[in-house]
């Protein structure tokens, strides 16, 4: 029976292994199990199938002066990450070209319109179809130019399989009960969902893996080693794990993995921070709600309220910058939302690439070698349909979505 061996432990590495496992293969899942969650779990559990248009846009670039960090926005070029953003930077500035972007939308837009039913199948698998809520989000704006500005960008905005509309009376009397400023603006996307709870999903998807058969090996891949067209998993312990495919997805830390056989991986870590609350006067079953001209998403999960920010350019291991955590708290206290006292700061790399798409494909470097890296803010809305589409690969079945534009020789 074919094996395979899949690095990385988050959302996309455990939906690719589970699909795998399904599909009749022995699967061992190498997940180093750190003690900082990686961003699959310390995100704001938001299914974003709106989000079909890559970031990497003209439009990105125009409205960038007023997201810094400095300006009181969401994005944040640290001066001691300059070696890491700014060659990055360069690249981006090339994958926002109107060609390259539409590009990139396309091809996101197939994939994208894969993932809310491949999400409502992998639940079904995890024996939770409680775990996906697909009832939307919000979206609210208190200075009323900057809520006519927004309605008007989002109601008119090709969002795939989602859309938007005015919030309904009742939605506008539920969001003012929830703060003290004004709402001046409100809209609701239909489409989009939210996992009603990351670790009660974290615990299933790792249990249901086992559940079929599957092996969970705690150990962290140190690199890649080729042999005879091949590559097998050296381990930090020493050990060697050798395997009919072996699928790199291991966010951030896929780069230095593929780098060492010579690929192009311009990645870097957009880091993300949340602050947890206690849940006890947060409304039940209210969808997350985005504040966004302070940039920042608040949901409820079971027991916690977490409110999430910023694009952080930086090394996956420089220290968090504790500003950020009190800025988002001070959000909150200015919205006058029922979220006190905080409980626990969080801060993890989402793993980005220059262009915005994600990297998935079978390798050039090695006939047994294969990558699905670099979801960015997609990688809990992309991980099952990203397994499903990596199983086919395997297989050998016919393509879901054409993989090509998400090639990483696009970056040799």
């Amino acid at each position: 029976m074919p094996c395979s061996v899949v690095i990385g432990g988050g959302a996309v590495g455990t939906a690719i292994a589970q699909s795998l496992q399904m599909a009749g293969l022995t699967v061992s899942l190498i997940d180093p199990c750190d003690t900082q969650k990686p961003a699959s779990w310390g995100n704001a559990g938001h299914i974003a199938i709106e989000q079909i248009a890559p970031l990497a846009s003209l439009a990105t670039l125009k409205g960038l002066p007023r997201r810094f960090f400095s300006a009181h926005g969401g994005v944040s070029l640290p001066v001691s990450a300059l070696p890491q953003w700014l060659p990055f930077s360069l690249r981006f500035l090339a994958a926002a070209r109107p060609d390259r972007w539409a590009a990139g939308r396309a091809a996101l837009s197939a994939l994208m319109a894969l993932a809310m039913p491949a999400w409502e199948r992998y639940a079904a698998q995890l024996g939770q179809p409680g775990l996906l809520r697909a009832e939307g989000h919000f979206i609210v704006w208190s200075d009323p130019a900057a809520a006519a500005r927004g309605r008007r960008n989002w109601l008119e905005a090709d969002c795939g399989t989602a859309y938007f509309r005015e919030a309904s009376a009742e939605e506008y009397t539920q969001l003012r009960m929830l703060t003290v400023k004004p709402v001046a603006g409100a809209i609701r996307c239909i489409g989009s969902g939210q996992i009603a709870d990351l670790d009660l999903f974290a615990s299933a998807a790792r249990a249901a893996f086992v559940a079929a058969g599957g092996v969970t090996i705690r150990a962290q891949a140190a690199r890649l080693a080729r042999e005879a067209g091949r590559v097998r998993v050296e381990l930090a312990s020493g050990r060697h794990l050798d395997a009919d495919h072996v699928i790199v997805a291991a966010g951030v830390a896929s780069r230095p993995l593929l780098e060492g056989l010579g690929h192009s991986v311009p990645m870097i870590a957009e880091r993300g921070y949340h602050v947890q609350f206690s849940a006890e006067h947060w409304p039940h079953g209210l969808p997350p709600v985005v504040f966004e001209e302070d940039a920042t998403i608040v949901t409820r999960f079971q027991d916690v309220v977490r409110a999430s920010s910023y694009l952080e350019f930086n090394r996956p291991k420089a220290p968090a910058d504790s500003r950020k955590w009190d800025r988002i708290e001070a959000v909150t206290k200015e919205w006058g939302l029922p979220v006190a006292p905080r409980l626990s700061t969080w801060v993890g790399s989402r793993p980005t690439l220059p262009d915005y798409l994600p990297a998935i494909g079978k390798s050039r470097m090695a006939d047994n070698l294969y990558y699905a890296f670099g979801h960015q803010h997609l990688g809990l809305t992309l991980a099952p349909v990203t397994g499903e589409v990596m199983t086919d690969l395997i297989r050998g079945s016919v393509g879901r979505v054409g993989l090509q534009p998400f090639d990483l020789e696009r970056f040799a």
